[in-house]
Formats: C-alpha cells, sequence, structure tokens
C-alpha cells in the first residue's frame, strides 16, 4: 500500500511529531492521508464520536490530517496497571482487565492482535490514499521481535518503506542509527531514510555528522529537525486521567509543525517513498 513507517532510534525521538507534521503536509496538499499506530501504550487516551477509547497521539494526528478519529487508526491500546500487567483496549473497547505480559507477547499478538492490525490496514488501503505509519520504542528490541505487531512486522505487512528517527537531544544520535540498522537484520533493506531530531545550536556543525551517516550507512538523511521548544502537543505516555478530551486541537500548532518540517526535511523524497507503488493521486 501506500505510505510510510516513522520509527524510532528509541522511544521519546519524537516519531509522533513527526508523523503529526507529515499528516498535515500531506493533507494540505490534498492528499486523503490517514495516520495509523497498530499499538499504543499509554494511560494518556480519548474517546471516539462512538463513544469507544483510543490514543491521544492518533487522535491528534487524525485532526491534523483533517479527519475525525477513528479506532481503526489506533486498534489496540495497552493501559499499564502496574509494571507487569495492562489493560488491553481492542477496537476501542476493553478486551480484557488485566493482561500478563506474557499473555499479550505470546498469545494475544498471533490471535486478536495481528487479525486487529490486517483488519485496520485493509480498511485504510480501500479509503485513503496513503498512510502515515508511527511505530514503538526501538525496532531493535532483539527479545520482542518474535510477537511484536509494532514495527518491523507492520511495515512488512503495509509493505511501506521506513524512516528512522534518531533524538540528537539525548545524545549518541549515530550509535544509535548504525546500532539499530545493524540489529533490525533483513528488514535493513526496508529503511530509506534517516532523521534527525531535536537539533540545539548552530545546524552547521552537524554537517559532518550528517555526511558521516550517509557514507557509513548508505542510508540518505532527510534532515535535521531543530529542538521544537514552543510546540507543544500532549505527550503520548504521561500517566493521565482515563478519557481526556483532545477537543478542538488548535490548527495554528498544526501549521507550525508542518513549517518546520518542511523547512527541515526533504518532503519531495518522503513523497516519492510514500508514493512508492507510482499512484500518485492527479491533484497532487
Amino acid at each position: 500500500m501506500n505510505g510510510i513507517m516513522i520509527q524510532g532510534t528509541s522511544s521519546d525521538s519524537g516519531k509522533s511529531f513527526i508523523v503529526t507534521g507529515l499528516c498535515r503536509i500531506f493533507a494540505d496538499k490534498g492528499m486523503r492521508v490517514c495516520p495509523f499506530k497498530s499499538q499504543n501504550m499509554s494511560n494518556n487516551s480519548c474517546f471516539t464520536r462512538d463513544n469507544l477509547e483510543m490514543s491521544v497521539a492518533q487522535a491528534i494526528q487524525a485532526q491534523a490530517a483533517g479527519l475525525t478519529p477513528e479506532t481503526f487508526m489506533n486498534p489496540i491500546l495497552l493501559k499499564p496497571t502496574h509494571e507487569k500487567s495492562s489493560r488491553i483496549i481492542l477496537n476501542g473497547r476493553e478486551f480484557t482487565r488485566s493482561a500478563e505480559k506474557n499473555f499479550y507477547y505470546h498469545e494475544f499478538t498471533e490471535t486478536h492482535g495481528i487479525k486487529a492490525v490486517r483488519e485496520a490496514l485493509s480498511y485504510i488501503q480501500e479509503h485513503f490514499d496513503a498512510v502515515i505509519i508511527e511505530g514503538a520504542g526501538s525496532p531493535a528490541e532483539i527479545n520482542l521481535n518474535a510477537h511484536e505487531i509494532v514495527n518491523m512486522r507492520v511495515a512488512r505487512e503495509a509493505d511501506v518503506p521506513v524512516v528512522l528517527v534518531a533524538d540528537v537531544d539525548r545524545g549518541g544520535s549515530l550509535a544509535s542509527i548504525v546500532g539499530t540498522l545493524e540489529l533490525v537484520g533483513a528488514d535493513r533493506e526496508r529503511v530509506k531514510g534517516i532523521i534527525f531530531n531535536k537539533f540545539r545550536g548552530d545546524i552547521n556543525l552537524f554537517t559532518d555528522a550528517v555526511t558521516w551517516t550517509e557514507n557509513y550507512t548508505g542510508v540518505k538523511v532527510l534532515g535535521v529537525v531543530p529542538y521544537a521548544r514552543d510546540i507543544k502537543i500532549p505527550a503520548e505516555d504521561s500517566l493521565s486521567e482515563n478519557g481526556i478530551s483532545t477537543g478542538n486541537f488548535d490548527s495554528r500548532t498544526f501549521d507550525e509543525m508542518a513549517k518546520l518540517l518542511a523547512q527541515s526535511l526533504d518532503i519531495d523524497f518522503i513523497t516519492e517513498l510514500v508514493h512508492h507503488e507510482g499512484t500518485m493521486p492527479p491533484r497532487l
């Protein structure tokens, strides 16, 4: 299907921010673009117009794309109850109140989980021009890869290229990129771009890092995004009361995010990645 997947070298690398901004950019181009995250782990949730529960992050991304939030954009929501168990929200409704992680990773993902992911992707492919998929954590968590349904497995299911996002602000971004590419195995060929995110200071000082990364990995760096101190969206992983409402999120914030990404990234190249099947809508 037409689309792209944004994965990170770590949690909090800025995946949600990048997906939200890209949704706005492509929606402004006239594209029917849909955000998607197969599985989200957060106690920060909201309700759809049908009173179904989903992640705030994907609800906000939907608003950025000019859409009404729907649970097919986030079919699985895990709401931690303590360190070893979570409530599972499947397609907006509670599947089980307290599921231990062994149950989730060894039983649920291979039955109800992957079925929900496939059904959601099929619906999106039928009703939208393209999908912008958000991964979770890092695709290099080899202890989870056998049963994961949120990173490279989803990229394979959707057959979309992957862009890897690294957080410069936390340090070690070059090592995290190289390490991630080493650990994703055959899926390395699916990674078509790299984004350095949350850069502070003189961007010219990072030129050598960009050149080295492209030469060493053979993967194109799509841009360096400055640290967006003044652009705020609700934190995906913050613990908060259940059922908060996103309300009418200020569209000016989406415009600011889109402007920042348009100035920082190779949007033409990303557009080509999104339409890798060669079916770009004529209106674009």
